[in-house]
């Protein structure tokens, strides 16, 4: 594993900042940087353009995939999300975190593509601009989704959204102002747009899945105009991400013999290995989530397991994903920790998480709802029938798919949802499959926003939390420190 001692941090009050374990936002004078003049250090520097936190923690007990069990590990990190509270954390795993890691990536491309500008037409910088753009644009994407309300054609232009940062901070504080929803977004596609064709995965023959390749690019884009609801480019983008369109082939074969024959501690590196093709973006993020998501109070109970895999689904069929733990630590090994220790000989340092930022199975699912929105239902249901043949069995007893049992049809769908509309049938089931793939990821949040759903969370002693679709709460709070900026707070 790269292993990166010090990066290069950026929050909205400094440009270059501190060493990872900082709390402060400006410790150095943000001019005091290795000089960017060849093509090796700026290819060095872009390694620094993805956030190096991870936000499942925060996102995934928002979630309805997280109960209270009633005991188990406490954490504000964890107990205040599902709470519906600002994480007062500031640390790894937190919201704040995740903005300040944010603002660091944006810093590095900032300063790359300046670089890049100084260098003249030098085309061998031109993939590395190319990163540096799609980077850019994918650091502010999270950012307005997380701190901003999600993007709505009717009130993006007077919903505030984040500050687009596109220069190298010159000075300690600066003022930067929100701007829309739908003026980050027309930024973020500027940046997108214009930073994909120059892309050349020949540039990342050494770590290609800690890069945004062409692949991982489109991947991208199909979150992105999903999220805006232009369906046709969704698909466009995901016919992209594999030779020919074909993600079936890609995705990973949970119910085969060999992932089943797979001992814990093999999955949760199988998971998320880079040889993997299932996975398109890996990122690393000091994280604790690997070592305690199963011990964690509020996370998946015994209610939402039964819901989720033991209860039917649309295919008749039982699904192959093999869950562990007992009633208080139940979980699916996908995390494995990489410790880093501060010097050979110490017994501290920094817990580490590969993150999956785009994969195989959400381009999958972006590309099936974007052609149901559609009424594409026959593709539609081709992708979901791809995705049922990689993770439906039988029985555990009798683990095999069988396609004349388990192939979803329109009629399944029908029937299943109780519903004669098979565009909302069809949606639905997409959504439940990825609720289902995605646990312990916090994919389920991006959804949860997009579709407007409510999340109802009921405590052991039973008290009963609604997070309502205009809830001021589904709007992480943007950090206390932002405001010497100029940045306003979210409502509350």
């Amino acid at each position: 594993m790269k292993t990166i001692n010090k990066i290069f941090t950026l929050s909205l009050i400094a440009a270059l900042g501190f060493l990872q374990s900082c709390n402060k936002f400006l410790d150095v004078n943000p001019d005091m940087r290795t000089e960017l003049n060849s093509v090796e250090k700026v290819a060095e520097l872009l390694a620094t353009a993805y956030p190096q936190a991870s936000y499942i923690t925060f996102t995934e007990a928002m979630t309805d995939n997280a109960g209270d069990k009633g005991a188990g590990t406490v954490e504000i990190i964890n107990s205040a999300p599902y709470r519906f509270e600002d994480v007062e954390d500031i640390n790894r795993d937190s919201p704040t975190n995740y903005w300040n890691a944010a603002y660091a990536a944006i810093a590095a491309a900032n300063h790359a593509l300046e670089a890049i500008e100084k260098a003249g037409d030098d085309p061998a910088y031109r993939p590395y601009r190319g990163e540096a753009l799609v980077a850019r644009a994918y650091a502010h994407f999270m950012l307005v989704n997380f701190f901003a309300q999600p993007y709505d054609a009717a009130t993006a232009a007077t919903n505030p959204g984040v500050p687009y940062v596109t220069e190298v901070g010159k000075v300690v504080i600066g003022k930067y102002e929100r701007s829309t929803v739908a003026e980050t977004y027309n930024k973020i596609e500027k940046d997108l747009l214009e930073g994909l064709p120059l892309l050349d995965n020949a540039a990342y023959k050494k770590a290609p899945k800690y890069h945004f390749t062409v692949s991982a690019a489109h991947a991208f884009a199909t979150r992105f105009y999903l999220f805006k609801k232009e369906y046709e480019k969704t698909i466009e983008h995901a016919d992209q991400v594999f030779v020919g369109g074909d993600i079936a082939s890609n995705l990973r074969a949970i119910n085969s013999e060999a992932y089943r024959s797979l001992q814990y501690y093999e999955l949760q590196a199988q998971y998320t290995r880079a040889e993997n093709p299932a996975n398109l973006l890996l990122a690393e993020a000091p994280s604790v989530w690997g070592r305690n998501y199963a011990f964690y109070r509020y996370s998946l109970t015994n209610d939402i397991l039964n819901e989720l895999f033991t209860t039917s689904n649309v295919t008749d069929g039982s699904w192959a994903y093999n869950i562990y733990g007992r009633e208080t630590t139940l979980n699916i090994p996908k995390f494995r920790e990489h410790f880093v220790r501060q010097t050979l000989n110490a017994e501290t340092g920094i817990p580490y998480n590969m993150v999956p930022l785009f994969t195989a199975e959400e381009v999958l699912f972006n590309r099936a709802e974007a052609y149901a929105e559609l009424s594409r239902f026959d593709n539609a249901i081709k992708d979901l029938n791809d995705f049922a043949s990689k993770r439906i069995i039988y029985s555990f007893s009798i683990p095999i798919y069988v396609p004349e049992l388990h192939s979803i049809t329109d009629r399944k769908l029908l029937a299943f949802y109780k519903t004669a509309d098979l565009k909302r049938a069809t949606i639905q089931c997409v959504l439940d499959f990825k609720r289902v793939d995605f646990i312990f990821e916090g994919q389920r949040w991006f959804d949860i926003i997009r579709h407007k759903l409510p999340v109802t969370h009921k405590t052991s002693d039973n008290e009963t939390l609604v997070l309502g679709v205009n809830d001021p709460m589904r709007v992480f709070q943007i950090p206390q420190e932002a405001q010497s900026s100029g940045i306003e707070l979210n409502p509350r």
